[in-house]
């Protein structure tokens, strides 16, 4: 993630941008938003590229959501950036955009610090390479003391494998606490995400309708927005767009208000 325009105050920045178009930030704003970022490989088959370019156009969208959220203030934003099941890819497509990952994290250190965003990386890590997960271990020391918005970069996940990890974590306490009545929160604060706030909105492009093994345990209240624009096509106006039909959800949390 490169410094983005509406954050790094390059260009026009993003909330500058939408008001100039007679569109307001909703004053109801998710704390977490988490986005499957769906459609680069369509992206760049539509315009006779190779896939590997819609991954780079993506990052794109990534600095402009970020840059977002810096402006609106929402606390924390997590990107679905690779999964368990995107090891079966090819693997020049793997280590390409492993690469990108890579030089990102290194490239956006002094924006992190500029912008006291802190950076994490979640995922099952023993499946990254030593050079990848230096340059995450890097990242998350050099951002850990900022205060500032969060940015979470899903990375080798899984819902299943997440709470499959947390269930064995789980049960290895339980052997020294027999007695003890299992409730949601003892698998809670083992997941990954042990700490961070559950996502009040998740967002996919491409129009696809699932949810594809993310943040299983973890979406059980949150709303979802499924959205037909491509990832590298997602913009401010996309963001702002989710949010509104965010901040119109009337949410019950299964209780009658």
């Amino acid at each position: 993630m490169r410094c983005a325009p509406a954050c790094y105050g390059e260009k026009m920045s993003g909330t500058a941008a939408i008001q100039s178009k007679n569109m307001q930030v909703p004053t109801k704003l998710p704390q977490h938003v988490s986005i499957i970022m769906d459609g680069n490989g369509r992206w760049a088959k539509e315009r006779g590229k190779e896939r590997i370019q819609g991954h780079f156009e993506g990052v794109n969208s990534v600095r402009a959501v970020m840059g977002a959220a810096v402006e609106w203030k929402i606390p924390y934003v997590s990107f679905f950036a690779f999964s368990e099941e995107n090891w079966g890819r090819p693997e020049a497509e793997v280590n390409g955009l492993m690469e990108l990952i890579g030089r990102a994290m290194v490239r956006e250190m002094d924006t992190f610090r500029k912008y006291d965003v802190r950076f994490v990386v979640l995922g099952n890590r023993a499946r990254l390479s030593d050079e990848i997960n230096a340059d995450i271990d890097r990242a998350m020391e050099n951002t850990a003391g900022n205060k500032g918005l969060t940015m979470i970069l899903f990375l080798s996940y899984s819902g299943q494998w997440d709470i499959l990890q947390a269930a064995e974590k789980m049960a290895h306490d339980l052997m020294n606490n027999p007695g003890h009545r299992v409730r949601p929160e003892d698998l809670t604060r083992h997941l990954v995400t042990a700490g961070i706030p559950d996502p009040d909105l998740l967002i996919r492009t491409s129009g696809e309708k699932r949810i594809s093994n993310y943040l299983l345990w973890q979406t059980a209240y949150t709303e979802f927005v499924f959205t037909e624009t491509l990832w590298p096509d997602f913009r401010e106006e996309a963001f702002l767009a989710a949010l509104e039909e965010y901040a119109s959800r009337d949410r019950r949390f299964g209780k009658i208000k």
